[in-house]
């Protein structure tokens, strides 16, 4: 698909949406660590927002969420603050996750008048992911070992990520890789199966995917450091915490709390165990009672 084709694909999704309803909308994208942040937030705040909430998820990539926060068709999703930075606000990429956290704070709320949230606790890198096997028959450990083996490898990656500033055409030029074919583009719930089934045999996934370890594969070093942070971070409309006052205080608790292993874990129940996300993130967030349910 390209990139005008998967444009008014979008148009036409927001616009066919229907009205929504005056409780709070929870939105996600389309894999299933976005699914479970976004059943996390409805299920932690429900106790704190007014006229209950609602969930609208596997709004495919960050450009459907985005236009959907503002054209109030939710009210939150959880982005990474490198995606934010590169893909939406088209800010050259660097490495300080502070700074990257208060350059997209401030330049959302000046831009887009949307609010971006305490951190969750974990950076959900882009992970350049092969078989474990391979890696060990060739030696890579390290993404700068690559280039003398991509002429002979297939690369899988999500549609965003062949375009995107932080994407494919840096990666490639910084590490000098010319692939045996152009990049395969397909649902991001699909490119471990892939690789698995050797159709490709790189792609372009994610720290926290729960099958890396699951199915013995390995994430190369960016030794280069070409990947800016991506740390999660729900981002909010203002009209939303104007209406519940509750959500920001809860936000603010939430800040910090959910580690890379916790993201492992819960990814891993969905996607290798074939549990319930719905049912994962209860469990997660009944085993942090004490920091999610009584606000202390």
């Amino acid at each position: 698909m390209n990139r005008r084709a998967f444009i008014a694909g979008a148009a036409a999704l927001l616009a066919g949406c229907r009205p929504r309803s005056s409780g709070t909308t929870v939105g996600s994208k389309n894999f299933t660590e976005q699914l479970i942040l976004g059943e996390l937030l409805a299920q932690y705040l429900e106790p704190v927002a007014a006229h209950g909430v609602d969930r609208r998820f596997y709004l495919a990539g960050s450009y459907i969420c985005h236009q959907a926060l503002l054209a109030g068709r939710i009210d939150m999703y959880v982005e990474y603050t490198g995606t934010a930075l590169a893909a939406i606000l088209k800010e050259k990429p660097f490495a300080d996750h502070a700074q990257v956290y208060e350059l997209v704070k401030r330049e959302y709320a000046r831009r887009f008048g949307l609010e971006v949230m305490p951190a969750l606790g974990f950076d959900n890198s882009f992970a350049m992911v092969m078989r474990g096997a391979d890696a060990r028959r060739m030696g890579i450990t390290r993404l700068s070992q690559l280039a003398g083996f991509a002429p002979q490898m297939r690369l899988g990656v999500g549609f965003e990520f062949l375009e995107r500033p932080d994407g494919y055409p840096g990666l490639a030029a910084k590490y000098d890789l010319k692939f045996a074919e152009t990049p395969r583009v397909m649902d991001l719930g699909l490119l471990y199966r892939a690789l698995e089934s050797r159709q490709v045999d790189l792609v372009a996934g994610s720290n926290t995917d729960g099958l890396i370890a699951a199915l013995d594969l390995v994430v190369l070093e960016d030794d280069k450091q070409y990947f800016p942070p991506y740390d999660a971070v729900p981002i909010a409309r203002r009209d939303c915490l104007q209406r519940s006052p509750g959500i920001g205080g809860a936000f603010n608790r939430l800040g910090g709390q959910i580690t890379a292993q916790d993201m492992r874990r819960m990814n891993y129940a969905v996607d290798g165990e074939k549990q319930d996300a719905a049912a994962v993130v209860k469990t997660f967030l009944n085993a942090k009672e004490i920091v999610f349910k009584s606000g202390k």
